[in-house]
């Protein structure tokens, strides 16, 4: 970190701090780096010290949200949710999850923000319990390699779903390929606990990393869910194709359900289809939305034309 003086009117501590603020931009871009201090990065740190201390106080302050994303079949019958986390801020609005869950993960906000997800999942799906078209939706709530790693993890979940009255098997958690980069003894056996209580696993973005190959035979999984870019990259392309139709014919030989993510366009989900995927999830059916109401009585089906169709649910 590099911080250029000449007959400045900054104080030496002052000048210390800049520098600082020099190297740790250089520590994020890789090893071997030499980076200038410039002002815009104090005021990008000023920025995500504010944005920290105000997400610091976002669930008292009623401001955190969950969305709900659905995951359909061919025929559009919605199988289940994905339950998305969403900041409104009083001042700056909807913040970007790519913005703020960062930041919770670096200040450790996670754990708290992570609790309050589960817990207002598994109130959502005690609710719909009781509602005869939305019963059998399985809600999907994802968890950090912070939560995970949690001594006291596994009692956690346990109790959420004794004081929500949530079913368990509707419960599934979603994992990522990073995650088994941390010790994956513990992280297995701690989801064999969790598994023995009826909850589900999916690993999400699955073909994005390398380490899953190798632990995927011991990982108890339930589902995989095949990243987007795989699956925006298949139209046209020849090896984009390759790596859905392998993925899909892993599952099927390890008896996992597959789900693909960032659906868009009709073609997308032909080619889907034509090649045995049974579950779907994206914008083509459905953006996440906070009130899932008008979903209670309709599915959703991509028309010819690409846009959502809504037809009625029989």
């Amino acid at each position: 970190g590099v911080v250029l003086f000449n007959h400045t009117a900054d104080t030496a501590r002052e000048l210390l701090k800049q520098v600082d603020i020099a190297l740790h931009r250089a520590k994020q871009d890789g090893k071997n780096r030499l980076r200038f201090f410039d002002p815009s990065l104090q005021e990008e740190v000023k920025t995500r010290l504010s944005l920290v201390d105000d997400l610091r106080h976002a669930e008292e302050r009623g401001e955190l949200q969950l969305h709900y994303q659905a995951v359909v079949d061919a025929s559009g019958k919605i199988l289940g949710v994905e339950a998305l986390l969403r900041w409104q801020h009083p001042e700056r609005g909807m913040v970007s999850p790519a913005v703020f869950v960062p930041l919770a993960e670096q200040s450790n906000l996670i754990l708290p923000i992570g609790d309050w997800v589960l817990r207002v999942a598994c109130e959502q799906l005690a609710q719909w319990a009781g509602d005869p078209i939305r019963a059998d939706w399985t809600v999907a709530v994802n968890v950090s390699a912070r939560q995970l790693l949690e001594d006291d993890f596994v009692d956690k979940v346990r109790q959420t779903l004794a004081s929500t009255g949530a079913i368990p098997y509707r419960l599934r958690l979603e994992l990522t390929e990073s995650m088994l980069q941390r010790d994956v003894g513990q992280t297995i056996s701690k989801m064999r606990l969790l598994k023995s209580l009826g909850i589900r696993f999916a690993l999400d973005d699955f073909g994005t990393g390398y380490s899953a190959m190798s632990y995927l035979k011991n990982l108890p999984l339930d589902q995989l869910k095949i990243d987007k870019a795989f699956v925006r990259d298949m139209c046209g392309n020849a090896s984009g194709i390759a790596i859905v139709r392998t993925i899909l014919s892993l599952a099927e030989n390890l008896q996992l359900s597959v789900v693909a993510e960032g659906i868009e366009s009709r073609e997308q989900f032909d080619l889907l289809c034509e090649y045995g995927c049974h579950a779907f999830q994206g914008y083509l059916f459905s953006q996440p939305a906070a009130d899932t109401s008008e979903w209670s009585s309709h599915r959703v089906v991509p028309s010819e034309g690409g846009d959502v169709l809504p037809t009625q649910n029989t």
